[in-house]
């Protein structure tokens, strides 16, 4: 299976876009080459033989989305993008997606209880952890039940930078 990532310099650093050809796969924190190991691993989990490969046609759509959303002429995405994880990684990302307007945030908790599981915080949590579409399936609108920023995978920095961008 082929893949092609080009990576793009934002405010929030260097991302790293991945497609297969017809839809978006991932986008990451950090150039290629310090993601690449982790890459392989989690493509190897899904697919066989994976190979990727830089191509910034393959990735110009997502790109140019992108940089709409953070010159803020773009509140959300219309490109097609595909999740691969476990179904419950799947339904977690799906209700980030669907349940977290622009501009707001909810808790942990609330996702629990969105996806029919109010007791599964952590479980949660873990999935919000391994989301794999950064900025577009809004993890970073996720906070602790007390209001307070909590982890995100790309830092709490990047994080706090997103939400008062999307509060202007």
């Amino acid at each position: 299976m082929n893949f092609y990532y080009d990576e793009m310099d934002s405010p929030v650093g260097m991302l790293t876009i991945m497609t297969d050809g017809e839809k978006a796969i991932r986008i990451d924190y950090g150039p290629f080459a310090e993601l690449e190991a982790s890459m392989q691993k989690w493509a190897k989990r899904y697919f066989e033989h994976p190979a990727f490969i830089q191509n910034s046609e393959q990735v110009d759509h997502v790109k140019s989305e992108l940089l709409d959303y953070f010159q803020g002429k773009r509140q959300d995405f219309s490109f097609a993008f595909a999740f691969h994880g476990t179904p419950f990684q799947q339904k977690v990302w799906h209700a980030l997606y669907d349940a977290i307007p622009y501009g707001q945030t909810r808790t942990y908790k609330d996702i629990a209880e969105v996806i029919g599981k109010p007791k599964a915080i952590r479980a949660v949590g873990g999935a919000v952890n391994k989301n794999p579409f950064s900025i577009v399936v809004p993890c970073h609108r996720v906070i602790g039940s007390n209001g307070k920023m909590v982890g995100y995978g790309g830092g709490v920095d990047k994080k706090e930078f997103l939400l008062a961008h999307e509060a202007k």
